[in-house]
């Protein structure tokens, strides 16, 4: 969420920003829907200020045995304007509020303009593509032939864009995961294990919601006969950051003890709602898919070197598993509705002829934490502060488990598992 303040004070600087994010925004009504809060906050400030007087009043004369009936009746008459008022002031704060948790972040100063990710900036690149000597297959081929991905059984269980993995193909998924939890925690990141699923609170705090709510799967919870209003609707989590950031929701943290970083394993679940037609086959864009994701919670003079080391930190597995990628900065076109920052990290896939994205990490600067309610002192009597936050895959496994079926197969049909995975395989080469 942004800062109303900031908002208020340069109106401009958020039409050029979502100008840049190739979007607009119209703040007429809310600049004038603002004013007026603010108008009737002080009027009704003065008028509880007078009823507070007058009460006093009231009791002097009680206590002199006076009579303050007319001056009861005309504070009686003040309670209810004051009534009014504050339910005029709740209406106009729910617009301000919904008006409010549907624009996207401002994107940073070092961000390059651009409409689409045909405008990402290259940043480097790691490793070189192989070069193949026979015609390199798919992953989703080489799985079907060594019987280690089921695309027919998880169409007929659950539907498309879902894989079932079968032996060295499930320890291989499985292997990657605890290869990635295992590296993080060197890098001295706090393993959590959250929640699959969570309530509308959590979802717009990392801001899932009100904007994404067609790709989001929600499972309406309560008991049986319940009404629907008296149901908690519940939504199974795209990524391990919705929940891991909001552990901090509505805290005041010690300054000592920022940045906290954390690293966490998940399924993850989207309807890709905006997907049709993207990557129908194979890993790539799923329904359900495995992550390890990245967390962290910072100061505001932290986050950027801290997006740097995450970046790093979501290298430093693929550089393990030598898999050549390359980094981007995204552009303002291509950027998410939260982050303030992103890199994209691309892992060279034979199959597509292409780098294709494994990670993001995003700084999210304030965003998130103001609309979560994330805060610190640097002392105990500190004025509070938003923190800042951030998120990146330390990655995506199922794109991970792709990558290293394309890039590590033989001629004879074979995959080379590699190196610094065989003691979670237990075997060299999956054949």
């Amino acid at each position: 969420m942004l800062d109303i303040r900031r908002i208020r004070s340069n109106p401009q600087e958020l039409i050029d920003a979502l100008q840049k994010r190739n979007s607009t925004v119209d703040l007429t009504e809310f600049l004038q829907k603002e004013e007026q809060r603010r108008q009737l906050l002080n009027e009704t400030e003065s008028l509880k200020a007078r009823r507070n007087e007058e009460s006093k009043r009231i009791a002097q004369i009680k206590r002199e045995g006076g009579d303050a009936q007319p001056i009861m009746d005309e504070m009686r008459a003040v309670g209810d304007q004051i009534n009014a008022i504050d339910a005029q002031v709740k209406e106009i704060e729910e617009y301000i509020n919904q008006f409010l948790l549907r624009l996207p972040n401002y994107p940073n100063a070092t961000v390059p303009i651009g409409k689409d990710d045909t405008e990402n900036v290259e940043q480097r690149r790691w490793g070189t593509p192989r070069q193949f000597e026979w015609e390199p297959k798919a992953h989703w081929d080489i799985g079907t032939d060594l019987k280690i991905l089921d695309w027919d059984a998880a169409g007929k269980i659950s539907g498309a864009r879902f894989t079932v993995y079968r032996g060295l193909g499930a320890r291989l998924e499985r292997s990657v995961i605890n290869f990635f939890m295992d590296t993080h925690a060197e890098n001295g990141y706090t393993e959590v294990l959250p929640p699959y699923m969570v309530n509308r609170e959590t979802m717009t705090g990392t801001g899932q919601l009100p904007k994404f709510e067609e790709d989001a799967y929600k499972v309406f919870t309560g008991k049986q006969g319940e009404s629907a209003a008296d149901q908690q609707d519940t939504f199974l989590i795209p990524t391990a950051e919705v929940p891991v950031t909001n552990l901090y929701r509505d805290m005041i943290l010690d300054g000592k003890d920022l940045p906290i970083r954390h690293c966490a394993y998940s399924a993850c679940f989207r309807a890709e709602a905006g997907s049709a037609g993207r990557d129908t086959r194979g890993l790539i864009r799923q329904h359900q898919f495995n992550k390890v994701e990245m967390v962290k919670v910072t100061k505001p003079e932290q986050s950027y070197d801290e997006l740097e080391s995450m970046t790093a930190e979501a290298e430093k597995v693929l550089q393990l598993l030598g898999l050549p990628y390359r980094v981007v900065c995204l552009s303002t076109g291509d950027m998410g509705f939260s982050a303030a920052k992103t890199y994209d990290i691309e892992v060279w896939m034979p199959s597509y002829n292409r780098y294709v994205e494994i990670s993001s990490c995003s700084n999210c600067e304030d965003f998130q934490a103001r609309r979560a309610g994330i805060r610190y002192r640097e002392d105990a009597k500190g004025k509070p502060q938003f923190c800042h936050t951030l998120n990146g895959s330390g990655v995506a496994v199922g794109r991970t488990v792709a990558a290293v079926l394309e890039n590590y197969q033989n001629s004879d049909g074979s995959v080379t598992v590699p190196e610094v995975l065989r003691k979670y395989m237990g075997v060299d080469v999956i054949k």
